[in-house]
């Protein structure tokens, strides 16, 4: 076979029909030009994300997931570029193909609903930074630490070492505290109550100097004490501090108690507590007799005739 027929014949199997796609006929040279545009797709992708990666590394973004999470959305848009791209060249009619499979995309859409919609929030945290990793949450009640954050959801755990996930959308449409959304402090509160007979002076002081004691409060602010109100059994008083680290709030309320505790007990000042008094009147004993003791019942006449 002569080089003009091989090239000749190379150019009739290059060009044959092998199937027909949404009324556009793909041969080999379709196939090829398809499978080069999504390499080079590819290609783009991986430098889009080296660059992506060191763009958010030298603006401070070290976080794990939000890097990970901006080179998944990078990736998946390239990607989605590509093929529509690799689709339109071979001569594909992306309407007619949408069409065709617009039942199945309604279909997808209804399944894939909480997915979605989780995805789309992943994308805002990402774009809003509200919540980052190592952040300290407030999630219905429970103090939690993010630890990674994933396009569909994020991984917390708790105080007991419990890993709890929860799904992204759940964070961008509920009421979620962040307290390390600015910055770290936080204020740690503590109520007692004092006997009414107390130097109201000296507690006020004492309470001071044992807020100033604990070791975890912020030095530099001074702990706060107020009078709150004058309850049935005691005058009530809050104690307040700031501290540094809202994971350990525990920790330094219970320090913040303790300091409390000492501090009023080396003073000689009563912590009150509810009682009960119990007054009784003299009375003659006469009459408390007769007040007390039920009347006396008449017996029955049971004589017989």
């Amino acid at each position: 076979m002569s080089w003009p027929d091989f090239i000749s014949t190379l150019d009739r199997l290059a060009n044959t029909n092998l199937f027909t796609l949404a009324g556009t006929e793909v041969n080999a040279v379709s196939i090829v030009t398809f499978l080069l545009i999504i390499l080079v797709a590819v290609w783009v992708s991986r430098l889009l994300r080296r660059i992506t990666e060191k763009w958010l590394l030298a603006r401070g973004v070290v976080e794990e997931g939000t890097v990970a999470t901006a080179k998944k959305l990078l990736h998946y848009t390239v990607m989605l570029m590509g093929l529509g791209v690799a689709i339109q060249t071979i001569g594909i009619n992306l309407g007619a193909l949408f069409a065709a499979g617009a039942v199945v995309a309604v279909a997808l859409g209804f399944a894939m609903q909480n997915i979605l919609q989780n995805f789309v929030s992943g994308v805002i945290l990402l774009a809003e930074r509200s919540i980052t990793e190592s952040d300290v949450l407030e999630v219905d009640g429970r103090i939690v630490r993010v630890m990674k954050m994933g396009t569909r959801a994020t991984v917390a755990r708790t105080r007991d070492e419990e890993e709890i996930i929860i799904p992204n959308s759940s964070l961008v449409q509920s009421s979620v505290t962040n307290y390390t959304l600015a910055d770290s402090l936080y204020r740690i509160r503590a109520q007692v109550g004092v006997a009414y007979g107390s130097d109201m002076d000296q507690v006020l002081d004492v309470l001071r100097r044992a807020g100033g004691s604990v070791q975890e409060r912020v030095k530099g602010r001074d702990p706060v004490v107020l009078l709150l109100e004058f309850g049935n059994s005691s005058v009530d008083f809050e104690v307040s501090i700031w501290a540094e680290d809202p994971w350990l709030a525990r920790v330094t309320r219970s320090a913040l108690n303790m300091a409390i505790w000492r501090h009023l007990k080396d003073e000689g000042i009563t912590i009150a507590f509810p009682q009960l008094d119990v007054h009784f009147d003299d009375v003659d004993a006469g009459l408390a007799s007769e007040s007390v003791l039920p009347p006396k019942k008449a017996r029955p006449d049971r004589s017989f005739d």
